[in-house]
């Protein structure tokens, strides 16, 4: 019997005239309902004609999680007096409840995208609800886009409500109206109950959530809000928690308090939700839940929030080849979800962890999936639709370019779509399977290898990340799941079966296409098959590392000491090291410390760590390694300069990684000579011999640059090396290593530069003379080391010389450093005339005592220069 008296109290009834009149005119509508409306739940009763109006229409909803899919089928069943799988009934992966009765079908969008990709007329269904659309997940954004094509080409008359609590109904609409125009937005009005705001942020610092890791301090001053919320109101506590890690440590700090501490997430046994869900029994209760109790799910009995502020999303490193989950701050639109579910049923109150200061710079909305997110099950969506590049769909934000390159780069090195993007058969059988395409990949691969029962069982493994108690070795967390008795290894019991059913499918465990792939296990050579045929006697450990490896070909890594490893894609890994699980060795991760190679399933890279953190890996072997990731495979001649010296070898590598090498005898000239450039330039030009020769030229031609401009050249370190082949080319074609460099007279080769093309080069030692003849007959070396040319000289010598000498042509004068007779410095003039005028007294003065066997006279200017003392030249 349908409860009319609990239809009658949910205030969306109100819209339902309205909403009807929107997709009888327009086809498709954008419904706002807050919290505890019954959006989810009256109005796809209502639009199937369940509740006594309208004709009859089948409907189906999507909604973004497997939690929300039970509850909203059992809640509407609840109403019209049934259980599920009549009239209402609910399909999640690898769980159908449904009946030839069934009007109303509640699915995730998962199992929306499946559908639409088998039947892209949706044939029988008449209306689609997208609740939750405000939650901007991947699948549901796709989902989206899909029926808006439908519409478009298929089916006109198929009717679509993008339904949520808060959400962009602006882009909604116009995104659901397209060229006619936006779609109609229906506002329901709820009659939720006021709910109170109390800012409580913890005393103390704490450090900012990264990765999977959030700081102990803000978990543990949760747990007291959680104390304090029990002191100071009535009712049931709703806490939100990032995860299962943070909601398990939670619950242990919250032993002893006087209420029953209740876990709801994604993970928990379906028995276990729904208990949480029907309500309590008089006890007091905690729950302690993720995001997944932020839409579509009442719990009975809650009057108080308590709100750690934080959220868990996917997240794309496409620098280090990693996709994993990344602790976030909540959104201000996610914070309202949350504390809505406090005042559902009567006035409550919302205990936030953070301060009314710092409300107003979090983000508005979630940052939509498709922005941050691995796109590559997207792309294969998008490819088996017949649109690789998503162009021509329909979405609020467009794929990033560089994810969706990187995306159909893994598609096509596993043979999922053609060097177009175009799906293959092959891909159009993974996208089928409802998995990864990368673990669609090792199914599709690996059964061929181990089996499809086995290989199943890994993938389902992987699917799921194991909880941290399994420890960080695959295989042992495999043998574990498979004896083991808690919600997880249930889960992982149904998904393996349902694995192995779908790769037994005609197709799924025989299109392996090598030549597309590129990537495919070779049936010889893994150390697990042979002959490209099952293997049933392959041990756990090689089943687990094989199928690791097939779905993560560059995160197959070699050991490079004490627990540290090199992936393939060039990112560093570290073991974890952490404590020992049920199903590893003594000392869990000793026995990946010691293995040579690795399969890393899983991997996050902790805050300021240069290396990713392994969670979850398998052993292999070099065989498997290169089996599994063939296409990283290559082997060539390597000439490169390393650790200050020529290396020339033949190396093969897979990836980053290099397997194996031996020297090589003949190394192509050109390799050789880059190298030898590379070593020079990196090294700089103190490799080469600068003799004293070399060194004044290059002093020389330094000046005639700054000087006299063009055609002398720039010989700085950095002109020479920019021009390294014009001067050094010889030199460079001869040399095969370090010494051969360090042999080379850089002057010779420098001179090559002066300008010989234009004759300027036979007047160099005229215009920039490495000597003067100074009046005594002498020739001075003059020293072009610093900004003016220095000529250090015997003052006697100048005797008579009227003026400074000259270079450049006469028109730098130098710089003149006239010297003692012992060659001390006395004096620096730049004008001879006038030194010989105002300067000399001083310095006869000074020096006549002391030096009384050399010349001295009153007047220099006319006095006859000389080399030698006073008594010499009178004997001469």
């Amino acid at each position: 019997m349908i409860a009319r008296d609990a239809l009658a109290q949910l205030p969306v009834r109100t819209a339902l005239p309205a909403l009807r009149a929107a997709l009888d005119e327009a086809g498709s509508a954008v419904l706002c309902a807050p919290p505890g409306t019954g959006k989810t739940t009256l109005v796809p009763l209502d639009l199937a004609g369940l509740t006594g109006e309208g004709p009859r229409r089948r409907v189906l909803v999507a909604e973004p999680r497997r939690i929300a899919v039970r509850a909203a089928a059992r809640r509407m069943a609840w109403l019209l007096g049934e259980k599920t799988g009549e009239q209402v009934g609910f399909t999640v992966r690898g769980e159908r409840r449904a009946g030839p009765r069934t009007t109303v079908e509640v699915v995730t969008t998962g199992v929306l995208l499946q559908r639409l990709q088998r039947d892209p007329e949706l044939a029988g269904v008449d209306v689609v609800v997208l609740d939750e659309c405000h939650e901007r997940h991947l699948d549901a954004d796709t989902s989206a886009a899909f029926l808006l094509d439908v519409r478009a080409t298929l089916r006109p008359e198929l009717r679509l409500v993008a339904a949520s609590a808060t959400t962009d109904a602006e882009g909604w609409a116009g995104l659901l109206g397209g060229t006619a125009g936006p779609a109609p937005v229906v506002q329901a009005s709820g009659v939720s109950h006021p709910v109170d705001a109390v800012w409580a942020p913890p005393e103390r610092p704490v450090r900012p959530a990264h990765g999977m890791r959030v700081d102990p301090a803000l978990l543990s001053h949760v747990a007291g809000v959680v104390r304090r919320a029990l002191r100071e109101r009535t009712g049931d506590v709703l806490c939100f928690l990032p995860g299962v890690g943070e909601i398990g440590r939670v619950a242990g700090e919250l032993a002893g308090v006087d209420a029953d501490v209740l876990q709801v997430h994604g993970r928990a046994p379906a028995e276990v939700q729904d208990a949480v869900l029907a309500g309590g029994d008089g006890v007091r209760r905690v729950v302690l839940a993720t995001s997944v109790a932020e839409s579509s799910l009442t719990v009975p009995g809650v009057r108080v929030v308590v709100d750690s502020g934080l959220a868990r999303v996917p997240r794309m490193d496409h620098a280090r080849g990693l996709s994993a989950l990344t602790t976030v701050r909540a959104s201000r639109a996610a914070a309202r979800q949350r504390a809505g579910r406090a005042g559902r049923e009567a006035p409550g109150v919302v205990y936030r962890c953070w301060s009314e200061g710092e409300d107003g710079r979090l983000p508005a909305f979630p940052e939509p999936e498709i922005k941050v997110a691995d796109l590559t099950a997207f792309a294969l969506q998008a490819a088996c639709w017949g649109d690789p590049a998503a162009s021509g769909l329909a979405l609020l934000d467009a794929p990033p370019a560089g994810a969706l390159a990187a995306a159909r780069e893994v598609l096509t090195a596993i043979g999922a779509v053609d060097p177009d993007g175009r799906a293959t058969d092959r891909g159009t059988r993974m996208a089928r399977l409802g998995v990864h395409p990368r673990l669609a990949r090792a199914l599709v691969d690996g059964a061929a290898e181990v089996g499809v029962r086995r290989a199943a069982e890994v993938v389902a493994l992987l699917s799921e990340e194991p909880p941290r108690a399994y420890g960080d070795d695959l295989a042992a967390a495999w043998r574990t799941a498979r004896r083991g008795g808690d919600g997880y290894a249930a889960r992982w019991r149904q998904e393996a079966r349902r694995l192995a059913s779908a790769g037994r499918e005609p197709g799924a465990d025989g299109g392996r296409n090598e030549s597309a792939s590129g990537t495919g296990a070779s049936g010889s050579g893994t150390g697990v098959g042979a002959g490209g045929g099952a293997d049933a006697g392959a041990t756990d450990d090689a089943v687990a590392g094989l199928i690791a490896a097939l779905a993560f070909p560059e995160r197959v890594a070699r050991a490079r000491g004490a627990g540290s490893f090199l992936m393939a894609s060039g990112t560093g890994a570290e073991l974890a090291g952490a404590g020992a699980g049920p199903g590893a060795r003594a000392g869990d991760g000793s026995r990946l410390r010691d293995a040579g190679w690795l399969a890393v399933a899983v991997a996050d890279r902790p805050v300021a760590a240069a290396s990713a953190r392994v969670r979850l890996a398998a052993v292999i072997d070099q065989e498997t390694a290169c089996a599994a990731a063939r296409a990283l495979c290559s082997s060539g001649e390597e000439v490169h300069w390393a650790d200050g010296d020529v290396v020339a070898r033949t190396v093969t590598r897979l990836g980053a990684i290099e397997v194996a090498s031996r020297p090589l005898t003949a190394p192509d000239p050109a390799l050789l000579r880059d190298a030898v450039t590379s070593g020079l330039r990196r090294e700089g030009l103190g490799l080469l011999q600068w003799p004293p020769a070399a060194v004044t030229l290059r002093q020389r031609m330094a000046f005639a640059h700054r000087a006299l401009g063009a055609p002398w050249p720039e010989v700085s370190d950095a002109a020479l090396l920019e021009r390294v082949e014009d001067w050094l080319g010889v030199e460079l074609g001869r040399a095969r290593r370090r010494a051969d460099l360090e042999r080379v007279d850089a002057g010779q080769a420098l001179a090559r530069l002066l300008p010989w093309a234009t004759g300027d080069a036979a007047r160099f030692d005229e215009l920039v003379p490495e000597r003067i003849e100074v009046p005594s007959g002498s020739r001075i070396r003059i020293d072009y080391g610093g900004e003016q040319p220095v000529l250090a000289v015997k003052l006697q010598e100048l005797f008579g010389l009227q003026e400074s000498p000259k270079v450049a042509g006469g028109r730098v004068p130098v710089l003149v450093h006239l010297l003692s007779p012992a060659g001390r410095p006395a004096a620096v003039t730049a004008d001879l005339a006038s030194f010989w005028r105002d300067g000399y007294r001083s310095v006869r003065a000074e020096l006549r005592g002391r030096y009384p066997k050399h010349p001295w006279p009153e007047d220099p200017s006319t006095a006859e220069p000389t080399r030698h003392t006073t008594a010499r030249l009178q004997c001469g």
